[in-house]
């Protein structure tokens, strides 16, 4: 599947081929082009008389499918980009066009975060769009974190107080600059995610590690980028914005990512075109922060990916009961059989393979779901045995585990970014992109000391309210004033105004894009009139 598909099937028909002020297409050359591109050849396309009555009709229905592609923001995609490369927002932004186009009414449309991956230059589309499927008579669900759409909504429904357990509770439901709800606050008091400016301005006498000096990619040139020198200051929070399409993702991973993989482990993956980068030397050590799974196994879960686990079973194997047993570290893991329950091999869970269905999983009748067998689960800590531990949430683990202090960092690490709602023992093939990011992240900030490091996020705000990003952003300050660099791909408005230093590229994107538009600081970007995140950051205050 791809855009491409969105279009009349009879299009075939249309391109096979014709001609239009003397340039030839067949289906194959319209399909490399991009929405914008496509959009301005169909519009200048001339027809035999013969044929004008049946071509024409055909040409404007496909005209109409790419307006409705740029009406929500993805005049950048070309027509034969798989499925497979589009970002989470750009599938759905692509099947809006399609509901768009279908000019249905009297239907319920549910979207969960279509904002992701948009500028905020580009949301005014997005906005138009839903609000002309509401005027169409359909209903509009909108599960949204983006501050403009929730202010163009009719209608608001709050949802908390906090998250997991501690939520669940709806706050209130009204007009939304009306709502009388934590949300309703924001909105109504304008407050942005601003933390003290001691904590966003880098305190000078205290220097940087790198004694201020740069990490520059030199002739960026993979993909749509137009021979880019780009300046990364390094000790600094820099954020990497721009539209969808611009370039980011190219320059962050194709170009920096895989090189410093090269760099540093030797990796095999060539990075994308660019002549060189210079200040590598500068750097001791690099980590990427994207949101791809920690684990795709119901084996996987925080406690583990933490190293907390770890902690947890030496803490058990020190027991008492442990010692008068034998047992060993190994006895209180479910990857390792003794301990665990062999009937579902430590899942807790038993696979019912389904025909013509997806599988299902039923708790394991041996074990109860509870991973360990009878004689593991005999030992307890504070009455409270290894499953139950991993039952626990974060919040309850740290009050629990307040007198052990490796395992209380940790968990306090977890809190502090926003992550108390979540159990130790949550498969890791539930959580989202953001709450992966965020464990990463943690794992990051519980380490006691690191060499020099450059920590790469792409859009770490995805799915975060607005309290949540005023502690993700007090925990990359935290990272940059321990003498390391961090650099975001971001489009969020609150990120990039705290950031030390902006870098965007555009000014479009696909085509349009892969040019620097803008660097320099927050209030210098806000002062420059060809910047769209300048006028964005300025309209914003």
């Amino acid at each position: 599947p791809s855009p491409i598909s969105h279009l009349p099937s009879p299009i075939s028909d249309l391109l096979s081929p014709i001609a239009t002020d003397g340039c030839w297409l067949g289906i194959q050359d319209f399909c490399e082009l991009g929405v914008a591109e496509a959009m301005e050849w169909i519009e200048g396309i001339t027809f035999d008389p013969a044929t004008a009555a049946i071509c024409r009709r055909l040409a404007d229905d496909v005209r109409k499918r790419l307006a409705f592609l740029t009406e929500v923001g993805l005049d950048y995609l070309t027509l034969d980009r798989t499925s497979g490369t589009l970002s989470g927002g750009e599938a759905q932004r692509i099947r809006l066009a399609t509901q768009l186009g279908a000019g249905l009414s009297g239907v319920i449309y549910v979207l969960d975060e279509p904002s992701i991956g948009l500028h905020a230059a580009d949301t005014a589309r997005l906005i138009a769009a839903l609000t002309r499927l509401r005027d169409l008579g359909n209903t509009v669900v909108v599960v949204e974190h983006d501050e403009e759409i929730i202010r163009a909504a009719d209608w608001l429904i709050d949802i908390g107080p906090g998250a997991g357990a501690a939520g669940g509770e709806l706050l209130g439901a009204g007009v939304p600059i009306e709502i009388d709800s934590p949300t309703g606050e924001w909105l109504r008091k304008a407050k942005k995610c601003r933390v003290s400016r001691d904590q966003v301005e880098r305190k000078k006498e205290e220097g940087t590690a790198t004694g201020g000096r740069d990490l520059v990619i030199r002739g960026a040139r993979e993909h749509n980028l137009r021979n880019l020198d780009v300046r990364i200051p390094l000790g600094q929070l820099v954020a990497l914005t721009g539209p969808s399409g611009s370039g980011k993702s190219t320059l962050a991973d194709d170009i920096l990512r895989r090189a410093m993989a090269r760099h540093f482990n030797g990796s095999g993956e060539a990075p994308g075109a660019h002549d060189r980068i210079d200040g590598l030397e500068l750097i001791e050590k690099f980590v990427v922060a994207d949101q791809s799974p920690i684990g795709r196994s119901p084996r996987s879960n925080p406690a583990t990916f933490t190293g907390l686990f770890d902690l947890v079973r030496d803490l058990f194997t020190k027991l008492k009961l442990s010692k008068q047993r034998g047992y060993g570290p190994g006895r209180f893991s479910f990857n390792a059989a003794g301990g665990r329950c062999e009937r579902c091999q430590g899942n807790g869970r038993l696979k019912i393979e389904m025909h013509f269905l997806p599988d299902a999983w039923v708790p394991c009748p041996a074990c109860g779901g509870r991973r360990f067998n009878r004689e593991t689960l005999e030992v307890t800590y504070k009455g409270k045995s290894i499953s139950d531990v991993l039952a626990l949430s974060v919040s309850e683990a740290r009050e629990f585990f307040r007198p052990i202090p490796k395992i209380h960092r940790i968990l306090e690490t977890l809190e502090v970014l926003g992550l108390g709602y979540l159990e130790l023992g949550q498969p890791a093939n539930t959580l989202s992109g953001g709450e992966a990011q965020r464990l990463k992240l943690a794992v990051e900030l519980a380490k006691p000391q690191a060499p020099h490091t450059l920590y790469l996020f792409d859009e770490p705000t995805t799915g975060l309210h607005f309290g949540d990003v005023e502690k993700l952003l007090a925990a990359f300050f935290k990272l940059r004033d321990a003498g390391h660099s961090v650099l975001v791909v971001e489009h969020h408005l609150d990120v990039i105004a705290a950031a030390d230093h902006v870098i965007e590229l555009g000014p479009g994107g696909g085509s349009h894009g892969g040019a620097l538009v803008a660097e320099g600081t927050p209030e210098e970007i806000c002062a420059m009139a060809d910047s769209p995140t300048g006028r964005a950051l300025a309209k914003r205050g």
